[in-house]
């Protein structure tokens, strides 16, 4: 269990983990939702558990709740968040000119899964691996991307407004953008740790 500069323990179910739990609850219904052609209240319900990414972790940081539970909950429903709205648009949006394809699905669980495997194997030896900058905007363009798709699934296919085509075609293409160049860099610096031989001094260490 964590704790705190004080030595006060961290309860591993509090108000962070909680919202992360809540987000999982979220996601799942996102996932019903779609093939049910809800799509208003799927995109409400992703909207929301979009948000309470940045309010668990705002809250884990201010208010020094930070778990290891918290460490490998928090990113785990992020990806089943993201991989799964994106994998159901891809089959929802087939007819759509304009849209959330299989490659883009295939592309953006294929990096979170990368990432995935990196951290654990990095951070059993003892290493940060959280998050950097390109990640978190990497985030916020997925999310925009979600969001516009499920717009325009309201629409017929050739009915579309054309603002949320162009904010699709936008997104969509910084999406791709920041998967590859995060994920990218994850592997920069996952070869850069490796290398420089600090694994083997924490196995010798075990």
């Amino acid at each position: 269990m964590s704790e705190n500069e004080n030595t006060t323990p961290v309860r591993n179910w509090n108000v962070p983990n909680q919202l992360t739990a809540m987000r999982l609850l979220l996601s799942i219904a996102v996932f019903v939702l779609i093939p049910l052609e809800r799509y208003t209240a799927a995109t409400t319900l992703f909207i929301l558990a979009a948000a309470t990414d940045w309010i668990d972790g705002y809250w884990a940081r201010r208010y020094n709740q930070v778990t290891q539970l918290g460490r490998i909950f928090d990113p785990f429903v992020d990806k089943v968040l993201i991989c799964g709205t994106y994998i159901m648009l891809a089959e929802a949006m087939v007819n759509y000119p304009i849209r959330i394809a299989g490659w883009l699905a295939v592309l953006v669980t294929a990096r979170e899964m990368l990432v995935t495997v990196l951290r654990s194997y990095i951070e059993q030896q003892g290493i940060d691996f959280s998050a950097k900058m390109p990640g978190k905007l990497k985030m916020v363009f997925q999310c925009v991307a979600a969001v516009a798709a499920m717009i325009a699934l309201t629409n017929e296919p050739k009915s579309v407004p054309a603002w949320v085509n162009n904010t699709l075609i936008a997104f969509i293409v910084l999406t791709v953008a920041f998967t590859v160049y995060s994920g990218a860099g994850y592997v920069r610096s996952a070869a850069r740790i490796l290398g420089s031989g600090v694994r083997t001094d924490n196995q010798q260490k075990s």
